[in-house]
């Protein structure tokens, strides 16, 4: 089908005052100035009449499915807090897709998600990237393992310390961290010598260390939660010791330490920002600082934390952070393209061009108006809203 007569952001640097989208299957098949628009018979057609179009809304930092919506500890599916080092748990296996807040989430323009394990653990589990739109995994996974989700700070403390159980301090969650790593290296090492050499005997098979082989090699990311500035370090730190790519997520003292994070070249990913300090690590909690952190030049995008904030509110939490400091249109690309680049997704999501998915949206309105809604939503070419 084909979308007329829009106002298309594109968030690739090049917007059109009246514009067209062609799609293709499920991809975007051209993109231009209704001057090059060219009717070919028998598609679809739909006349935007001028409102404007953005490419699908990206939350890279996400718990839905694995926390459901109103039911408790039947569905509460994210936290394994029975063992403090877990990287073989898959995301894939505990999103409930049929959740009521992926509707929720198409209502607000949300259409790809990273979701994945909480923060009890120290190492909690692999993260996916998915749309919001199916109802069976294998068909909405963009990608079943982006990044390893690690804990500092006071989650890991807390869940363990009420077991009387290590780590209850912060010294022992990067000693349990450090020591997996370490561990995993050294597995690797012998696979490498038993592939070389045949009297080399391969280790025996131990699944976190092969959950964590792909981190190791760089081919997926590791994901910190950190809050406070001590514990922002410290994933810098172990980052550093075991050559991770490493994204970090909440970084809610950022804006104290904006002009290291710039130097370090960090991406991070900010939010929640809606609600209150309910812990003592939140207590430099402000709604600048992805304006601070932004204007020192360090990549961010803009998350939920879902369900900490409803996963539909993610434009109006990008919208306050434009009220606080943070330039509009930067505000409108971390809850689209700089997300999508942060978690390695940029090539299928986050902005409109041939070949991308065909995921966006049409508003009537300014996207960032308090209770904006986007007026027709499309996932890979289908018109779902």
């Amino acid at each position: 089908m084909v979308i007329i007569e829009a106002k298309i952001h594109t968030m690739e640097g090049e917007d059109f005052s009246r514009g067209f989208l062609r799609t293709e299957g499920k991809k975007i098949g051209e993109i231009g100035d209704m001057a090059q628009y060219r009717p070919k018979e028998g598609e679809q057609v739909l006349d935007a009449g001028g409102t404007e179009l953005y490419p699908g809304f990206v939350d890279a930092h996400s718990h839905i499915g694995m926390f459901e919506d109103g039911i408790g500890f039947e569905g509460e599916d994210g936290n394994e807090d029975t063992d403090p080092l877990t990287p073989h748990l898959r995301a894939v296996d505990a999103v409930n897709p049929m959740e009521r807040s992926f509707e929720e989430a198409l209502d607000g323009g949300v259409t790809t998600v990273v979701t994945g394990p909480g923060s009890a653990n120290p190492i909690g589990g692999q993260l996916c990237a998915m749309k919001t739109q199916g109802c069976w995994m294998e068909e909405m996974v963009i990608s079943p393992c982006v990044g390893v989700k690690f804990a500092l700070g006071e989650n890991p403390k807390s869940a363990y310390n009420a077991k009387a159980q290590t780590p209850s301090t912060r010294m022992a969650t990067a000693a349990l961290i450090r020591e997996q790593l370490e561990k995993t290296r050294k597995y690797m090492e012998q696979l490498e010598d038993a592939e070389a050499d045949e009297d080399c005997d391969e280790p025996e098979y131990d699944a976190k260390c092969e959950a964590l082989i792909p981190l190791l090699k760089r081919e997926v990311k590791a994901h910190f939660h950190a809050h406070r500035a001590d514990d922002i370090f410290t994933a810098v730190r172990l980052a550093r010791e075991f050559d991770l790519d490493y994204v970090l997520v909440h970084c809610t003292e950022g804006h104290l330490i904006a002009k290291q994070l710039s130097s370090l070249g960090a991406k991070v990913l900010v939010g929640p920002l809606i609600g209150t300090r309910s812990k003592p690590e939140l207590r430099n909690a402000a709604m600048e600082n992805p304006g601070i952190l932004d204007k020192a030049g360090v990549m961010l995008g803009i998350c939920t934390d879902h369900p900490e904030v409803p996963q539909q509110y993610l434009a109006l939490s990008a919208a306050l952070a434009a009220a606080e400091g943070l330039d509009r249109q930067r505000a409108l690309e971390a809850i689209t393209i700089l997300p999508a680049k942060i978690c390695g997704l940029e090539e299928r999501v986050g902005s409109l061009k041939p070949g991308k998915d065909a995921d966006f949206l049409l508003f009537d309105k300014n996207p960032f108006e308090v209770g904006a809604k986007p007026v027709h939503v499309f996932v890979e070419g289908q018109q779902v809203r």
